[in-house]
């Protein structure tokens, strides 16, 4: 039995302009506004601001009571997929009601829920109360964004053992990048992950879990979120095959001279190339941790395949750097370029003032308050001219000979 997931938006609206916000400002004002506006970016790492504001000495976690002062500001999707070797079966869930009722089937040897959007606190109390999830855990998929790590919470008599990990997924909006957080917890049977916005990269997932006879259907819930993990990381790939086009494509303009615009786009390159790789960076270590480290929800299997995404992240950590150096590259490229073309206009300038030197010493000769001998020889005015036309041809010569021409 294999029901249809629901088509997912995976584009979302961007932040908005602030120079499309004040439409009759001047383009003094938008350069300002745009650059704060980079800046605070850089600073939050793409992550939209935060869901939960810490205030500085409050106590660490959030705990189910404290969830419902929250405020809702908005609608979660949630979807839930029961699967096992013989069949699939995917769902919504509309209510938190709902969702406390329903239970994983006896056929099904793993559940995958996935929440769209932190915006509904009733939805998120529901779900960690029915998973017993640690206060911890909790603030870090409220309070975005978080560094990319994974944090073991050991089961007891009371509560299952959990393993809580926070990746970015990065996709492409319009050309851009665009990050979001994604939290995951592995527990022995279950993978439930939690998605800042509508939409992701996990697409093949789905058509593979559809598929009967895969492996990731004859497996257990670790190599599912092994699998989640991959496809996130192998998504980095076509974004970075988009980055070597552009600068090849910037290479090719600042042959035909330098340009404010070439600059501009370069500088945005380096900028999401340096973000892309803070987050990047850490995913190394957490599947590092994920592969050496024993726990009681990840199989050997699972361990065995996260060899494969090491090498992957490995790779695009290797990749990023070498596209940061040919973007760094084209930049001391582009300011050479701006060098040397002002240099020419000095050169040229200079060449013309030299040139004037003489003739306007003797304008301004001629052009004193006295008598000069000779002054009234009706050739005197041709001899001045032919003797300043034959001082500038010679001093183009000198120039021409010297190779400064």
């Amino acid at each position: 039995m294999t029901s249809q997931t629901r088509d997912r938006d995976t584009t979302g609206p961007g932040p908005p302009d602030a120079g499309a916000r004040r439409g009759g400002a001047s383009n003094g004002g938008r350069t300002i506004a745009r650059l704060g506006r980079v800046v605070r970016r850089a600073i939050r790492g793409w992550a939209s601001p935060a869901r939960v504001a810490r205030k500085p000495g409050a106590a660490p976690g959030i705990e189910l009571a404290n969830l419902t002062r929250l405020p809702t500001t908005g609608q979660v999707y949630v979807t839930c997929t029961d699967y096992g070797p013989d069949q699939v079966q995917v769902h919504d869930i509309a209510s938190p009601e709902a969702l406390a009722e329903d239970h994983r089937p006896e056929w099904a040897t793993v559940r995958w829920i996935n929440i769209d959007g932190l915006s509904d606190m009733s939805f998120i109390q529901a779900i960690a109360r029915k998973y017993q999830l640690h206060p911890l855990a909790i603030e870090d998929v409220l309070h975005t964004p978080q560094r990319p790590k994974v944090d073991n919470y050991p089961g007891n008599e009371t509560q299952h053992a959990r393993l809580f990990v926070v990746v970015r997924m990065f996709q492409l909006v319009d050309g851009h990048l665009q990050s979001e957080q994604i939290s995951m917890f592995l527990g022995n049977r279950t993978v439930l992950t939690f998605q800042e916005t509508h939409g992701d990269v996990w697409d093949p997932i789905r058509q593979r879990l559809a598929t009967a006879g895969t492996r990731l259907r004859n497996n257990d819930a670790s190599f599912l979120l092994y699998a989640l993990i991959d496809a996130i990381v192998d998504h980095c790939f076509p974004i970075l095959d988009k980055y070597c086009d552009r600068i090849e494509r910037l290479e090719d303009a600042l042959r035909g001279g330098p340009k404010p615009v070439v600059m501009q786009e370069i500088q945005e390159i380096k900028r999401e190339l340096l973000l892309l790789r803070r987050q990047i960076a850490p995913l190394r270590d957490v599947v590092q941790s994920m592969q050496r480290e024993p726990h009681e929800c990840i199989s050997e299997t699972t361990r065995l395949y996260l060899r494969d995404v090491y090498d992957h992240v490995v790779h695009t950590i290797d990749l990023l750097e070498t596209y940061r150096e040919f973007a760094q590259g084209l930049a001391d490229s582009y300011n050479s370029a701006v060098a040397i073309r002002a240099n020419e206009v000095m050169r040229l300038l200079t060449l013309i003032a030299t040139i004037f030197i003489p003739i306007t010493f003797v304008t301004g000769l001629f052009g004193m308050n006295f008598q000069l001998p000779w002054q009234d020889h009706p050739w005197s005015f041709g001899v001045v001219v032919l003797g300043c036309a034959g001082a500038v041809g010679g001093m183009l010569l000198y120039f021409r000979r010297r190779g400064w021409l």
